[in-house]
């Protein structure tokens, strides 16, 4: 990993980083603000415009580290400049989803409509178009953050393999088994 710890982080126009004696680094931009807690033998340094992780010695765990922090850093700066995305969608018959605010209410084969909570700090939209799949977009500054809720969706109601049903990411391409053979089994059974 120290091949992507080497590299610079380009600061935008509008972002400042901070560290602090408890080696938490704040990254303010015009998104909003993040934090983020780096190892005590890691160290970052501002220089102008770019931001540059550095490990004391070659061991592998500094190595490791260094990638580490390096890529959470720049996620960090690109959350608060630009913001993250992600996108859903529903296949299947009948399969429904709308929102009240940050709660989705989702109808996706089951007994019940399921009711999904989305944390304040993510921005929620659905929409449903005729002749097409309803699709769930969430929006925020946090990353990490947007993935887990995204993964806790698709988790209400996985894709199946045979039709691809359920709840996927929207561009995931899906590796489909193939059915039941027809008629192949039934000539053997027969004798």
């Amino acid at each position: 990993m120290s091949r992507i710890g080497n590299k610079l982080i380009e600061l935008p126009k509008g972002v400042t980083v901070t560290t602090d004696k408890a080696n938490v680094v704040t990254v303010k931009g015009p998104k909003g603000e993040l934090k983020q807690a780096i190892d005590r033998d890691i160290q970052v340094v501002v220089e102008g415009t770019q931001l540059t992780v550095k490990r004391p010695t070659n061991q592998i765990r500094h190595k490791a580290l260094h990638g580490l922090y390096r890529a959470l850093l720049a996620n960090l700066i690109q959350g608060v400049s630009v913001g993250f995305k992600r996108d859903l969608e529903l296949v299947g018959v009948g399969f429904k989803v709308s929102n009240q605010g940050n709660i989705i209410d989702l109808s996706v084969g089951y007994s019940h409509n399921i009711l999904f909570e989305v944390p304040k700090e993510l921005k929620v939209t659905t929409t449903t178009e005729k002749g097409q799949n309803p699709k769930i977009f969430l929006e925020g500054i946090d990353k990490q953050l947007i993935g887990q809720v995204a993964a806790k969706l698709r988790g209400i109601r996985k894709p199946e393999p045979y039709k691809g049903k359920g709840i996927k990411y929207v561009g995931e391409v899906l590796r489909k088994k193939a059915g039941k053979a027809a008629g192949a089994g039934a000539s053997s059974a027969s004798k």
